[in-house]
């Protein structure tokens, strides 16, 4: 069979991951333009090139599309974060790297704290993403500081996962409400100081 008569056969199913990535790629830009709450399938199949009926062959509706493109955007920050650390960038410097965009968009944060405050409920199709975003955070925390076991405060890797945690959303707050200011160059030295280890007295 010719490659051109297997491409017949395969029909639309040939292109099925690249048009879902398009569409969630889509669906990453109307959610920080609009929020999650805003945002239209309509929106986002104009702006993935697509029907509003073809969207909905590929996925079941907002919430699918939501989750999808949390998970788009987790893997696209890993992504990051290695191509960082194999640049030679320290550890403490590569949260605040990959950071560095979303600080850039005030829109983008805007809607990501309300995204985030939003999951909060229970019920919130996002609900389970946040609460368990840490994992990932821990286990960057733990690679990261591996020779740093032990830290003046004897802080566990939970713990230091929730401050860091709570260190990033409180600079997105602060970087809305005076944007004269560059809080985020705040974060370098913060996990520098709950990374590394304590000094032998």
């Amino acid at each position: 069979m010719s490659d051109n008569a297997a491409a017949r056969r395969r029909g639309p199913y040939a292109t099925t991951p690249a048009r879902r990535a398009q569409i969630v790629r889509a669906a990453l830009a109307s959610f920080a333009e609009h929020g999650f709450e805003r945002a239209s399938l309509r929106d986002i199949a104009a702006r993935a090139g697509v029907t509003h009926a073809a969207l909905l062959r590929h996925f079941s509706g907002k919430e699918e599309l939501l989750l999808t493109a949390l998970a788009r955007r987790e893997e696209l920050d890993e992504e990051q974060a290695d191509r960082i650390l194999a640049a030679g960038t320290s550890g403490a410097a590569v949260l605040g790297q990959v950071l560095a965009d979303e600080f850039a968009d005030p829109d983008y944060l805007r809607h990501w704290l309300a995204l985030s405050i939003a999951a909060t409920n229970p019920a919130h199709p996002a609900h389970e993403y946040f609460a368990r975003r840490g994992e990932r955070l821990r286990r960057r925390l733990r690679d990261d500081s591996a020779p740093a076991a032990q830290t003046r405060t004897n802080l566990t890797g939970d713990d230091k996962t929730v401050m860091v945690l709570a260190m990033m959303d409180g600079l997105r707050i602060q970087a809305l409400l005076d944007p004269s200011q560059d809080p985020l160059r705040l974060m370098e030295p913060f996990i520098r100081m709950l990374i590394t280890p304590a000094e032998s007295e």
